[in-house]
């Protein structure tokens, strides 16, 4: 079998200039260096512009990129920014953090001087950039155009005839805010522009890229506002159930994340249209394409509309595997992985089984004290061939901080289990890490703050939280040779070297 492994690092906590990780040239250095580090995979968290709270997996569309993500440093060398209007800007002081707030007040006004000046309109090949993406491209840069005017307010509170796309409406705005809306296109353009093109160097280099696709959309997102048929809402265009996840171990009130759901009655009547049109932007986009929350297409988690919590909520059947089989009806074949993690169920692995899919394995998830039989599917010699596996991913504790936070029994546990009662506490992520790599499954894919060994204060996301998550970043020094050197040498060891 053909073993490799990968780093997960957000394009948001790369090192750069001016506040927050992105298509600048710190990127193609990260690939060099895991390049040289052996490495075959770059994970990634989803590309899409970031609503409220800042989390990647509420967009406002699923097929548009984040503005955040086009380097200013590119803009300075066509000439539509000057470097002193980019290091006047407040981006926050803290090169290990990002200041979303002081990034959404600097960063937009320079892309709009820098729109204001490209004389973008005449270029051939925005036209045909333009032309080739209206399917998509025309109604979020009317969204964004219109959310604008309304000061940011979700679609949900426009006013009628514009909410809810009346002809006239939709006209009026077309005429009134077409430099706005040419705007968010000159955008779109510079982010897919600049996103091939660090893919394809990445590619040129051996490194393939994992995409991150969220199973659900935002409910303030052009995809609700444009298609409302595609989803449970009324005739006013209000949700009747949301998604989430029932009360656990974790919480007893559960997770109610608000987004829309399907309609998959709708979808599959449309031979599952508007998913075969999103799978294909995405394996446009990337080598391999996680989809976040797949047990999701067996069950999902129905709530009501207005409720406060999950508690009330219940389970409904999806599409099963009949989306997938359509999929690779139109689509062919392409890497996919399935996400799988959550409240397993004998369905949901057939589903995942069905489709060929590999599953994710967390190493976080095997030393329960409440499920401490050898039989625990998390822990590694139990790992199949056909699996990806991690110490932990974004939603995690850092390796560290996990050891750290867990009990003393499972501690234990977690020694027995390596045989090794002696390495000092400080140097055990090493350990969880070796234990990943050496499993059966063909691909593992490590988060940068655990090769690092950072504790919880690196955490990327702590879900149901607001205001602390998706804000580490990497320091160019914390990329040494050393490191480099270190994890080449055990990728080497547990035969996962990429040698191209």
């Amino acid at each position: 079998m053909n073993r490799a492994a990968g780093i997960l690092l957000s394009i948001t906590s790369l090192p750069s200039r001016y506040g927050i990780g992105c298509f600048s040239q710190s990127a193609y250095d990260f690939v060099d260096w895991l390049k040289e580090a052996g490495q075959t995979y770059w994970q990634i968290l989803p590309l899409g512009p970031t609503s409220y709270g800042d989390s990647p997996y509420q967009s406002f569309s699923t097929f548009a990129g984040n503005p955040y993500f086009i380097s200013l440093e590119e803009l300075i060398e066509e000439g539509v920014l000057t470097k002193e209007e980019c290091d006047l800007a407040d981006f926050g002081k803290k090169e290990y953090d990002i200041h979303y707030e002081k990034i959404y007040k600097s960063r937009l006004p320079l892309l709009r001087k820098a729109y204001e000046r490209s004389q973008i309109s005449e270029a051939p090949e925005y036209q045909r950039f333009v032309a080739e993406n209206e399917w998509w491209l025309s109604d979020y840069a009317l969204f964004m155009a219109v959310k604008d005017r309304f000061e940011g307010e979700p679609w949900t509170k426009w006013a009628q005839d514009i909410r809810l796309r009346w002809a006239n409406a939709m006209d009026y705005y077309r005429r009134e805010l077409y430099f706005d809306i040419e705007f968010h296109q000159y955008l779109q353009y510079k982010f897919f522009s600049q996103w091939r093109r660090l893919k394809a160097y990445a590619n040129e280099k051996g490194i393939q890229i994992i995409g991150d696709i969220p199973i659900y959309v935002s409910m303030d997102s052009a995809d609700a506002w444009a298609h409302p048929e595609l989803f449970q809402l009324n005739e006013e265009n209000v949700p009747t159930a949301v998604a989430g996840c029932p009360p656990d171990g974790f919480s007893a009130i559960g997770q109610l994340w608000g987004n829309p759901l399907y309609r998959w009655d709708y979808h599959r009547e449309t031979g599952y249209a508007w998913w075969m049109s999103r799978l294909w932007s995405c394996f446009q986009m990337y080598d391999v394409v996680r989809i976040d929350h797949f047990r999701g297409f067996d069950e999902y988690y129905s709530i009501p509309y207005g409720a406060t919590t999950a508690v009330d909520g219940h389970w409904e059947k999806g599409p099963g595997i009949d989306l997938f089989l359509r999929m690779k009806e139109c689509l062919g074949w392409h890497e996919v992985i399935a996400e799988d993690l959550g409240y397993v169920t004998d369905s949901v692995r057939q589903l995942v089984a069905e489709s060929g899919f590999p599953g994710m394995k967390v190493l976080e998830f095997a030393f329960d004290s409440r499920d401490s039989g050898s039989a625990n599917d998390y822990l590694p010699h139990n790992y199949p061939e056909n699996s990806v596996a991690y110490t932990g991913t974004h939603d995690n504790e850092t390796i560290v901080g996990w050891f750290d936070s867990i009990t003393k029994e499972e501690k234990k546990m977690a020694r027995d289990y390596l045989c090794d009662h002696y390495t000092p506490q400080r140097l055990l992520f090493k350990s969880f890490i070796s234990l990943v790599m050496r499993s059966n499954a063909r691909t593992c894919i490590i988060p940068m703050q655990d090769y690092l060994g950072r504790d919880n204060l690196c955490r990327m996301n702590k879900p149901s939280t607001l205001g602390i998550n998706w804000r580490w970043r990497l320091k160019k020094e914390d990329l040494t040779e050393e490191l480099k050197d270190e994890i080449r040498d055990m990728t080497i060891r547990y035969g996962r070297m990429n040698w191209r």
